[in-house]
């Protein structure tokens, strides 16, 4: 389900994206490339789509980014399952250094 969550994600913002680089922040854009007299989608109705769809791909990006947090696999015991390095840390012995207790006695400084 994770996995759905993230595809979907990462379309979003590609769409996300290539509607932002299409507009112009001085209004000739897209709308200036195609506002012709006489077509039906004229230059005010092709801004105001891309500004719609620039607010829909922004709150469906939010929306999936907070609903991909109740997706994300966990473990038995409420935690993130762990990753397969954190796993090999846990097995891993941690060394003890021991320190010799019989040496000789340090030779009296004259």
């Amino acid at each position: 389900m994770y996995t759905i969550f993230a595809i979907l994600i990462v379309i979003t913002c590609i769409l996300l994206v290539l509607v932002v680089l299409v507009q112009n922040p001085k209004g000739g854009g897209l709308s200036a490339t195609f506002g012709g007299g006489n077509q039906v989608m004229g230059v005010k109705k092709t801004a105001d789509f891309l500004e719609k769809a620039t607010w829909y791909l922004a709150i469906a990006l939010l929306v999936l980014s907070l609903l991909s947090n109740f997706a994300i696999p966990r473990s038995e015991d409420g935690g993130i399952n762990n990753s397969a390095i954190q796993e090999q840390l846990d097995e891993t012995p941690i060394p003890t250094q021991t320190i010799p207790t019989n040496l000789p006695a340090p030779a009296p400084v004259e």
